[in-house]
């Protein structure tokens, strides 16, 4: 069983950071790719970026491209996610996920763990 917990939301103004942290429990954290996700009301949960299992490779699409930041500490089982010049549209509430490979993924279907989510809130 794999164990997922999110913290570090809040509310922020416009322009602001916040930096999001995952830590996991439950299997062998070190081996496998971590993705972020996100879901704003009313709309479908998306894509915000993924980790590959060192740390080497990352991805984002293009909407957080250059603001966020995804890394990892496999030492300690935490993932993180630095946010920068956030935007009220970035207001959502934020899910680290855990997949079954080591590679970078994009697809939540590549995902199998999940955890419960951390909102934050961005002020205009």
């Amino acid at each position: 069983q794999v164990h997922l917990v999110e913290s570090g939301g809040g509310l922020v103004q416009a322009g602001g950071s916040l930096r999001l942290s995952c830590g996991a429990s439950g299997r062998t954290f070190s081996s496998y790719a971590m993705g972020w996700f996100r879901q704003a009301p009313g709309k479908e949960r998306e894509f915000v970026g993924t980790i590959n299992w060192s740390g080497g490779n990352t991805y984002y699409p293009d909407s957080v491209q250059g603001r966020f930041t995804i890394s990892r500490d496999n030492a300690k089982n935490t993932l993180y996610l630095q946010m920068n010049s956030l935007k009220p549209e970035d207001t959502a509430v934020y899910y680290c996920a855990g997949a079954t490979v080591s590679g970078i993924r994009i697809r939540q279907s590549d995902y199998r763990y999940w955890g419960q989510g951390t909102q934050v809130t961005v002020s205009s």
